[in-house]
């Protein structure tokens, strides 16, 4: 059985677009817990955030040696985007899009999922603080 390892990332901008931020913790399988809390280079919207926030952390997983990751997020238009199941096309940042698929395929497996907010909370408040802002409330 393979050991996966678990990717929490989370973008913000302030204001929506402005300064950009990225939240990310990794789980190794062995318990090895990396967390990011980092400016964005640029501005852009919260979009473009969590796209980037999202490619930070496989970027990272894999320098980690990670080779079978579960990432979350809780952005349903990157989610469904890379997946494969959005509705229509998302116009916008066709560059980072094809990056994080190129990095995506670097992975022996990779599994995306949505979740909720409230269970992203960690990615959340690292990329919150980034910004400056207070964490929010678990």
């Amino acid at each position: 059985m393979e050991d996966v390892w678990q990717i929490f990332c989370d973008g913000s901008a302030l204001p929506n677009p402005g300064r950009m931020a990225a939240g990310v913790l990794i789980l190794a399988p062995d318990g090895r817990e990396t967390r990011i809390s980092q400016l964005l280079p640029g501005h852009g919207s919260n979009n473009e955030a969590e796209l980037r926030a999202l490619l930070l952390a496989l970027q990272t997983a894999l320098s980690l040696g990670a080779d079978c990751i579960a990432l979350h997020s809780d952005s349903r238009v990157v989610i469904d985007e890379l997946s494969g199941t959005a509705a229509r096309p998302y116009p916008g940042l066709p560059t980072v899009f094809a990056l994080v698929n190129e990095t995506l395929a670097r992975f022996d497996s990779a599994t995306l999922r949505w979740v909720p907010a409230h269970r992203n909370l960690i990615a959340d408040n690292l990329a919150r603080s980034a910004l400056g802002l207070p964490a929010r409330p678990a």
